[in-house]
């Protein structure tokens, strides 16, 4: 016989309900100890894949397999114990057919006890995130900009600075929240294109270097702390040498819950879109 009882944690529908209200703070863990100090003041944790480059040196997050993502989410998960743990599936975990991605994300959350899995991608991914969701893996999604696709993008510049751009990334959005994802990751967007799509949508959306106005904020934890050596733009950084880890994550819980953060200096404005004749020049150059 089965009983009602209450889950101790914080689930991915808690997360869904969020939309419009108080702010998600949410951020990085990559082991125990650190998942520990910060569990007690953010809504989500997010086991990147990005522990690839701030732990082990990689240059970018393609070459983390998934036993190295499984290891560390089990270490968080451990060291945690209210906020809803959000695993990363790496590049090469998901993306060859639904039925692979929704065998290896079975992995992660019984192998974890992680509460969802995060993957890269809009439009093109929503037959997977449906698969998943239609067969009770919670999934979060993440476009903009993609740090696993950066063998085709090129860099790890912002997206959407010109409006022409626009309709991509906000069909990208509907397709994931229509497709089942509880909630998305908007990476280093213009800062009027992320407001926009945060109000058009109804999951919520976390920013990385997107908008104030999106519905919570996330960061690496080790960019906040000061301790990574190259600090994107869109990071405030709250300690110097990783000192006081506690009290900057209290300071940047408070800046996310009262939205003083992300500010002016953190987001991406807008651009004109180019010219016909820069356009054209652009692709007949060598």
């Amino acid at each position: 016989m089965s009983q009602d009882f209450d889950v101790r944690r914080m689930t991915a529908p808690d997360i869904a309900k969020r939309k419009g209200g108080a702010p998600i703070v949410a951020l990085t863990a990559y082991h125990a100890h650190t998942a520990r100090i910060i569990d007690p003041y953010v809504d989500l944790l997010l086991v990147g894949d990005s522990l690839g480059m701030v732990m082990h040196g990689y240059e970018t997050t393609v070459p983390v397999p998934l036993e190295l993502m499984i290891m560390h989410a089990r270490a968080v998960v451990r060291g945690s114990s209210k906020a809803l743990v959000v695993v990363d599936m790496p590049f090469g975990s998901y993306e060859e057919s639904p039925p692979v991605a929704f065998r290896n994300a079975a992995r992660v959350l019984k192998e974890t006890g992680c509460g969802a899995i995060k993957l890269e991608g809009g439009a093109h991914m929503a037959e997977t995130i449906r698969y998943l969701a239609d067969r009770g893996v919670p999934v979060m999604s993440h476009i903009g900009l993609t740090p696993q696709a950066i063998n085709t993008i090129g860099s790890f510049k912002a997206r959407g600075l010109f409006r022409s751009e626009w309709a991509a990334f906000e069909e990208d959005a509907r397709a994931v929240a229509e497709a089942g994802a509880f909630a998305v990751v908007l990476e280093a967007l213009a800062e009027l294109l992320a407001a926009r799509i945060t109000r058009q949508i109804p999951i919520p959306t976390i920013g990385i270097g997107a908008s104030a106005e999106c519905d919570g904020q996330i960061l690496v934890l080790e960019d906040m702390l000061g301790l990574s050596p190259r600090v994107p733009k869109f990071v405030k950084e709250y300690a110097q040498l990783g000192g006081a880890i506690e009290t900057a994550v209290k300071a940047f819980a408070g800046d996310v819950r009262t939205r003083a953060f992300p500010a002016g200096e953190h987001t991406y404005p807008m651009s004109d879109d180019p010219a016909p004749d820069t356009k054209k020049a652009k692709m007949t150059g060598s």
